[in-house]
């Protein structure tokens, strides 16, 4: 993968066959916005990335590169042989990057690996949108992240996904994570929180916040929060550090969490605060996390800024309305969609 980097330029997409391959390696070539670079797994989730042996990095993927489009393959940092822990699954900082239709799991699950998290805050994360180097406008969606962090334990500093700057959290299946589900913070604004669904985050479901600025000095402000189902979590939503008062929190199913919201500022409209309804929850993983029929996020969302397809390319809307969360009910979707 790092030799195929080292060769690609604007509009290269490098084809990455079926099979396991060693992580913790660094792409740095930059697209273009007319032509992008793309890594491109050509089955989906047949690509898969383990630790190596020795691991040097703490990264499985540190993408540097702008305009490069991460699609299609399973992280998982479950095998963690010796070296350097993974703390971030997914690391990107290249403006206008995406990292979208991946599966990331089993990052950062031992003891060894949190001492390195907490170590100088270093933190850690399932996927990260940073904007440390600069990067602006990165856009995480249609992942699956889960298992990240130790079973049980309770951390502010290692999350699902973690977006630093101003970007795109779209359509994304994330839970048991030892942090919040989707955080913001540092140079975060004007992002979209759109369609996704959490549960068994140990933080908040979605924190709204910044703060320990990279870059800008700013609150967080102008944010979309819409379509989110947040459930089973110790927070719902949160706002937290600087925030300013133009974010819009609406449509949102948010239920069930131990603490629905903790806003400080913004206000939420159009709440649905019934259980979703899923076709089969299991909190551990391994459920079925469609709507079932009869379910309140049905049709409960709205159009403004929706994703135009699904977590699983089910076009939206399907019927009079924009379903929340990140599935979109149809009667002719796969008859199974059971994740691990």
């Amino acid at each position: 993968m790092a030799r195929a980097a080292q060769l690609a330029k604007p509009g290269t997409v490098v084809h990455v066959a079926p099979g396991t391959y060693e992580g913790g390696f660094q792409t740095a070539a930059s697209g273009t916005v007319e032509a992008p670079i793309v890594y491109l797994s050509e089955v989906p989730g047949a690509a898969r990335i383990v630790p190596p042996a020795d691991s040097r990095k703490q990264e499985a993927w540190d993408n540097r590169g702008a305009d490069v489009v991460i699609d299609g393959f399973e992280i998982d940092g479950g095998a963690y042989r010796g070296g350097t822990p993974w703390l971030y699954g997914v690391y990107t900082t290249g403006s206008r990057s995406v990292v979208r239709n991946t599966k990331v799991h089993d990052i950062a699950r031992d003891a060894a690996a949190m001492r390195a998290a907490n170590t100088g805050n270093q933190g850690g994360a399932g996927i990260m949108g940073d904007s440390y180097y600069g990067g602006l406008d990165i856009t995480i969606a249609g992942n699956t992240v889960y298992n990240i962090g130790p079973a049980e334990v309770r951390s502010n500093l290692v999350h699902g996904v973690y977006l630093a700057t101003r970007g795109a959290v779209l359509n994304n299946l994330i839970y048991q994570v030892v942090g919040d589900g989707v955080s913001t913070w540092h140079d975060a604004t004007e992002v979209r929180i759109l369609n996704n669904t959490v549960f068994q985050a140990r933080g908040a479901g979605i924190l709204v916040g910044a703060g320990d600025f990279y870059k800008r000095t700013g609150p967080h402000d102008g944010s979309r929060i819409s379509n989110n189902l947040v459930y089973d979590n110790a927070k719902g939503i949160e706002e937290g550090g600087a925030v300013g008062p133009r974010n819009a929190y609406t449509h949102n199913l948010v239920y069930g969490n131990r603490t629905d919201w903790r806003l400080r500022v913004g206000r939420a409209e159009a709440t649905v605060a019934a259980d979703p309804q899923f076709v089969r929850y299991d909190r551990l993983g391994g459920g079925d996390y469609r709507l079932a029929p009869g379910s309140p996020a049905i049709d409960a969302g709205t159009l403004a800024a929706a994703p135009a397809t699904d977590l699983e390319g089910v076009a939206r809307p399907q019927n009079r309305g924009i379903d929340i969360g990140a599935y979109e009910r149809s009667t002719t979707a796969k008859t199974s969609a059971a994740v691990p």
